[in-house]
């Protein structure tokens, strides 16, 4: 059977674009209200509610767990992040999400 959990965050960009994967010190963890099963796959899909910057602001998503994940409002980069499209500090925004197991 599968379940859905919905939820938001508010989070900004205090400084530079992350253009390098692995560093996760400036993602926010994000914990489910209830964990899903053990054993299931966890699929979130995060979408910006709010208006607040003029920049775009991109959302990164890592460790997806059936506990919860970590998310970082990422402002956009070009070119596999050698070209910053802003100056990467970005205001606060509220993310929403959606998880589904599968």
């Amino acid at each position: 059977m599968s379940m859905m959990q919905t939820g938001s965050v508010d989070l900004n960009s205090p400084g530079a674009s992350a253009t390098q994967g692995g560093d996760l010190s400036r993602f926010t963890q994000v914990d489910f209200p209830t964990p899903f099963p053990e054993g299931t796959t966890v699929i979130v899909i995060p979408m910006v509610q709010t208006f607040n910057g003029p920049d775009n602001p991109g959302v990164r998503l890592a460790d997806v767990t059936t506990t919860g994940f970590k998310i970082r409002m990422n402002e956009l980069v070009a070119n596999g992040g050698k070209e910053t499209l802003s100056d990467g500090n970005h205001t606060t925004e509220t993310i929403g999400w959606v998880a589904y197991s599968v």
